[in-house]
């Protein structure tokens, strides 16, 4: 069984949106200034332990447009790996990527059953919210920044249900960012 990982950039007051320069935010870019080697060398490694990503439509859009024309460890990384996309406008995909056949659930279920490395899910914020309610992630990994940009999308479901997780790492880097690393209990 493969596990699946969300990893999420987040600032203080809970948001995800805009991390890297996104139109889609006031405060885009908020990840920017804390930017450090430790922290480079971080997602690298989380990046190349990884088999594949699992990724919404918005955020394949975003890393189709942004990795192929780069190079490097992490962009060669990001480029070769297969990609699975949960969305509900299955034209053709590039990037290697391959549609979710719906329902998204039972697909992402059968990814999770399938022999292989570690499902790494980027982003993505809407596919995450419906991973955590439907009780598919494995390990959460949330890198906190010390900012707040006062409102933007969260992964947070807002369904009243009680998810109980355990810490299983707490990492401060260079830049002051901490990464929480959570398992789901009894997975």
């Amino acid at each position: 069984m493969r596990r699946l990982i969300v990893t999420e950039f987040m600032t203080l007051d809970g948001v995800v949106e805009a991390p890297g320069g996104e139109p889609t935010h006031r405060h885009s870019g908020w990840t920017i200034p804390f930017s450090s080697d430790d922290l480079r060398a971080f997602k690298l490694q989380e990046v190349l332990e990884a088999e594949s990503l699992l990724l919404g439509r918005r955020t394949y859009e975003q890393f189709a447009e942004a990795w192929p024309p780069r190079d490097g460890e992490f962009a060669d990384k990001m480029n070769a790996m297969p990609k699975a996309v949960a969305t509900s406008r299955p034209a053709e995909l590039g990037w290697n990527a391959t549609a979710l056949e719906p329902p998204v659930r039972s697909s992402v279920q059968s990814l999770k059953d399938g022999d292989g490395g570690p499902l790494l899910v980027a982003g993505s914020a809407s596919l995450v919210r419906s991973l955590l309610v439907w009780g598919l992630v494995d390990e959460l990994r949330l890198l906190v920044y010390p900012v707040m940009v006062g409102g933007g999308i969260r992964i947070f479901p807002d369904d009243r249900e009680k998810w109980t997780f355990e810490l299983t790492e707490l990492r401060r880097f260079e830049s002051g960012a901490v990464l929480h690393t959570y398992r789901l209990a009894g997975s």
